[in-house]
């Protein structure tokens, strides 16, 4: 640090300070020191900066999703933004299903033993204020991935669930569906209802007689596969399925090809994610492509830099993408 200290022409605090990330240097002399950092080859060494300081310049993701493909995903768009910025991470699976001492207890484990700079909520522990109210007790920084509850509470980042769920609609419309199902996401998880508000509305909107049946699910392969055999065995069965993630809608596909059905022939799957499930089963899954990795990599950048204390909402685009899975009903 002295070595970038003196190339640079600046102070010793002032290379600790554009290195720790912090607040309050010019563009100038930030740009001179990152300037003096690439060309001396100059890589902090974080144990080091750990034991100096009050800060172990870790970040801390908990989780309590069971979707394999949305985890993985969190997990690498965070990764590479703590690699970029020097920082370890840590990932923390929380069961939020329990009674709130147990929860609690959870917590304070994670918060002893992994001494982390400040957390990344996932859904739905983004919206359950239990673990809200204990971070803050214990005065650590947090911010959320897509909450629902008390969005101004904490700095946020998210995608527009409803607008991307209306897409769907748009698409089944678009092709002639009149007979739709939709298997929702777990109570739990405030997005899923957005997910359920946007198609809905949009496609009534469209088509006010359309049918639409409903079913529900918990985000797994199975309780997909579980909807998808009800709503399929029904005496009038669906023609399009709109699955809340990509897992359930796989499922959806799995219980069609049990039962005879042919995707997209006889009926047409879409879900939501685009995770790695959506191309790895056949036919390749129509979804909406939600930035997953890289909201994750904005709640963590959003989290190191601190933006000045303030809360702050960033929001993040989706979009449809449409592969093999639907088409027009034959």
């Amino acid at each position: 640090m002295a070595d970038v200290a003196e190339r640079a022409g600046v102070s010793l605090k002032t290379v600790s300070r554009v290195v720790n990330g912090e607040a309050h240097v010019s563009e100038r002399l930030r740009k001179s020191v990152q300037e003096a950092v690439q060309a001396l080859g100059f890589v902090p060494d974080v144990a080091a900066r750990s034991l100096a300081g009050a800060r172990s310049f870790t970040v801390g993701v908990l989780f309590d999703n069971p979707s394999p493909n949305y985890t993985m995903k969190v997990q690498a768009g965070a990764y590479q933004a703590c690699r970029d910025a020097g920082y370890h991470l840590r990932i923390d699976e929380i069961n939020s299903q329990v009674p709130d001492e147990d929860l609690a207890a959870q917590l304070l484990a994670v918060l002893q033993k992994g001494r982390c700079d400040g957390f990344v909520l996932t859904p739905p522990l983004a919206d359950d204020a239990r673990v809200l109210d204990v971070l803050e007790r214990e005065g650590r920084t947090y911010v959320r991935i897509a909450p629902v509850f008390d969005p101004a509470r904490s700095s946020t980042v998210e995608t527009d669930d409803f607008a991307a769920a209306g897409e769907v609609a748009r698409l089944f419309h678009r092709l002639g569906h009149r007979r739709i199902a939709l298997v929702n996401g777990p109570e739990n998880h405030g997005r899923a209802a957005h997910r359920r508000e946007g198609f809905l509305q949009t496609m009534r909107s469209l088509v006010p007689e359309s049918v639409i049946w409903e079913d529900s699910g918990d985000f797994t392969f199975y309780s997909g596969m579980m909807a998808g055999k009800r709503l399929l065995g029904s005496y009038a069965p669906p023609l399009a399925v709109f699955a809340a993630n990509d897992d359930m809608a796989a499922g959806v596909m799995n219980a069609a090809q049990q039962m005879g059905y042919r995707v997209p022939q006889d009926v047409s799957v879409c879900g939501f994610d685009d995770g790695i499930i959506a191309t790895t089963v056949w036919p390749y899954l129509t979804t909406i492509h939600q930035p997953i990795a890289e909201l994750a990599s904005s709640a963590v950048k959003m989290l190191i830099e601190g933006v000045g204390g303030k809360r702050v909402t960033a929001r993040i685009g989706s979009h449809l993408v449409e592969r093999d899975s639907v088409q027009a009903p034959g």
